[in-house]
């Protein structure tokens, strides 16, 4: 593409050398510049792109956007200075990629919980009306009928360009998408155009990131604030910080609630292991999903469908059709009648809503046992929560370990056991391997008791010391089963 069309709509302060000259592609790591690349050097947390510009030149590297100009200039190379280097970059992606957000229906849907759940389950509503769809999600990316293995949550404003121009160009009409905090913070949603946003709710989480909570939520609302006039902000109204997200935004406020009045309305009339009545908007469906938290996560797929112009009655039919998403709150019987439930809840107030839901669909006679452990590296303060909402929850808590990471798993341990109250100090034991934990819990367990492995989800793989080892709690719990009998 043509240097002078790709800065098309993009603001700059200053250019030296040819402008006429031809870019083969958008690099910011200049340990991937090819000949005749755009490398745009950004200021990072651990390091300065700034100072890779020589390197970026001697890779091909013939065009260089950054925000401080090197002392001496190739007279071979331009040089285009920018204010905001990290938001010219997603203004680049999506100009070098032909825009193709602009050419699709894109959908974000951001919060601290069922991020991934909604876009999973608007790919699968959408794709059962009947439209080619792609699917940005922390499980993995979806191209119509291909699958393609997820890397970040939100990922890197040019490799999602790079995907969504591939959506464009094999038909694909709507597009789904998780967007992080972390992505909004560090402009991967720059230069996106979206259709619809939508809130799902906003609790502790990634302070390890944000500093501060205030902070957390003021990341989360700038998703918001950015959204165009034409497009649709969606939020729930039950959440207490929902109407602050759509307080600045310029698209068109529709709200959802199973508590308060608003404009899409739900309401659980019967709920059990095998999934739930709902009423959304006086029409009764049934749906295999079970728990409140997913006739959350159904309300706002049914509230997204039906502002993009679909009628309720047929979103209701295809909704009840779903299945649930991998790893949220999937369901195993062994066949000695014990229940488990694998979900990927690792934030306190996740893990709450998940054990909240097995109690309320519990008849007391069964207990309820929780496996869980908190990652390494990451928010200490959540710890200490979720030692005290599993106690106080759980028939039985077993502290284990998630992805330690660089951590040692004792310590992680510790931290959860600090927010264990006095009163429930005999209804836990911490066992720090996660398999021996897991057996624990069968072991333990009668028929009909209903055992949690929460935290992973549909991760396969534990990360200790810096290395990936396979772990998958659906394999651990089916080969226990058969080891025990049970």
């Amino acid at each position: 593409m043509n240097l002078t069309e790709l800065l098309q709509r993009i603001p700059t302060l200053e250019t030296y050398g040819e402008m006429n000259r031809e870019v083969s592609g958008i690099v910011f790591d200049s340990r991937k510049a090819v000949e005749n690349s755009l490398y745009v050097a950004l200021k990072g947390t651990l390091a300065d792109g700034h100072s890779f510009i020589d390197s970026a030149v001697e890779k091909g590297a013939k065009v260089i956007v950054c925000e401080v100009l090197p002392e001496n200039f190739n007279p071979e190379i331009t040089y285009i200075k920018v204010k905001d280097s990290s938001k010219t970059l997603g203004q680049l992606a999506s100009n070098f990629y032909g825009n193709p957000s602009e050419q699709l229906t894109l959908v974000g849907i951001t919060g601290t919980n069922g991020k991934t759940s909604v876009s999973t389950l608007l790919f699968d509503v959408f794709t059962a009306l009947g439209f080619k769809c792609a699917l940005i999600s922390t499980v993995e990316y979806r191209i119509a009928g291909e699958v393609i293995p997820s890397t970040h949550t939100t990922p890197d404003v040019v490799t999602l360009n790079q995907i969504l121009a591939k959506a464009v160009y094999e038909g694909c009409e709507y597009a789904f998408m998780e967007v992080s905090s972390h992505g909004i913070h560090q402009n991967r949603t720059e230069g996106l155009h979206f259709k619809v946003g939508g809130f799902t709710n906003i609790t502790h989480d990634h302070l390890d990131y944000h500093k501060t909570f205030e902070e957390y939520l003021k990341t989360k609302k700038r998703f918001f604030d950015e959204l165009p006039a034409e497009a649709f902000a969606i939020t729930n109204v039950d959440d207490k910080n929902g109407n602050i997200m759509l307080q600045n935004t310029r698209a068109k406020k529709v709200s959802y609630a199973l508590k308060t009045m608003a404009d899409f309305h739900g309401r659980i009339l019967e709920v059990d292991f095998n999934g739930m009545l709902l009423n959304f908007n006086g029409k009764e469906f049934w749906t295999t999903l079970t728990g409140k938290f997913n006739a959350y996560n159904l309300l706002l797929v049914f509230a997204v469908a039906v502002e993009l112009g679909f009628n309720e009655a047929e979103v209701l039919q295809v909704i009840s059709t779903l299945k649930r998403v991998h790893g949220r709150f999937e369901t195993i019987k062994s066949p000695s009648g014990i229940y488990f439930v694998v979900d990927y809840a690792h934030t306190p107030d996740a893990l709450e809503n998940i054990l909240d839901s097995i109690n309320e669909i519990r008849t007391k006679n069964e207990r309820l046992i929780t496996v869980f452990g908190c990652g390494g590296d990451r928010d200490h303060a959540k710890r200490p929560e979720m030692g005290k909402i599993a106690t106080r929850k759980s028939t039985l808590a077993i502290i284990t370990s998630d992805n330690p990471r660089n951590e040692n798993p004792a310590d992680i341990i510790k931290d959860i056991e600090q927010g264990v109250e006095a009163q429930n100090y005999s209804k836990y034991t911490s066992i720090p391997d996660r398999k021996d934990a897991i057996k624990m819990a069968i072991k333990f367990a009668e028929p009909r008791d209903i055992i949690v492995v929460a935290g992973k989800g549909h991760e396969n793989y534990q990360e200790i010391n810096g290395e990936k080892y396979h772990f998958d709690d659906r394999e651990v719990i089916e080969e226990l089963l058969k080891i025990m009998g049970k």
